[in-house]
């Protein structure tokens, strides 16, 4: 058999001589850019932003706004999240996600719940209560607002809560439904084991 002998042929280096006239024009044209770029900015003048003349109703909103002030806490319960808001003006009404509490709440127990914290300080005609709530079943919101509300009137009033705390409406409830295992019917629950 033949087998190819390969030659190897010498390799050559490429040398590149770079003359001193270049390296001293790169930097003098990244100095005249430079330039170029600050006589630009200076030539444009800042543009000043026009103020808006304050309007009457402007005013009258803002004074309203520094007056109308609240109170604001979160409260949680299983997976319901409920944001209260205590106002000392207005109405003395109690408004859960825009409607009446009556009409949000129509059973009494969920009502009463839900309540109960201004109620223990003897406070529900005193406030005008915002309360925006999400999340988990009826039961689990009517308690979320209750701890919000607790929560609430403890900033409103420290001395409040000694009282609340007694009551147990500012701990937050940990309970949570657990989850379901595979291979069982729910949490624990196994399925009927049958013999025959």
């Amino acid at each position: 058999m033949k087998t190819k002998t390969t030659i190897k042929k010498p390799v050559k280096k490429i040398v590149h001589h770079i003359s001193p006239a270049k390296k001293i024009t790169k930097p003098e044209k990244v100095e005249k850019k430079i330039e170029k770029k600050i006589e630009k900015k200076i030539e444009k003048p800042i543009a000043e932003k026009p103020v808006m003349p304050i309007s009457d109703e402007a005013e009258i909103f803002r004074a309203a706004a520094k007056t109308n002030r609240y109170w604001e806490a979160v409260g949680r319960r299983k997976t319901a999240v409920a944001r209260v808001r205590l106002f000392t003006q207005g109405d003395k009404v109690f408004m859960v996600n825009g409607k009446l509490c009556v009409d949000y709440f129509p059973i009494l127990e969920l009502r009463q719940a839900a309540e109960s914290a201004l109620q223990k300080m003897k406070c529900l005609d005193k406030f005008r209560v915002s309360a925006v709530v999400k999340g988990g079943g009826v039961h689990a919101q009517a308690e979320a607002i209750r701890h919000a509300t607790s929560r609430a009137l403890t900033i409103f009033n420290a001395d409040f809560r000694k009282r609340l705390k007694k009551a147990g409406f500012l701990t937050r409830d940990p309970r949570m439904r657990e989850r379901k295992k595979f291979g069982l019917k729910r949490a624990r629950r196994a399925p009927q084991w049958k013999k025959r």
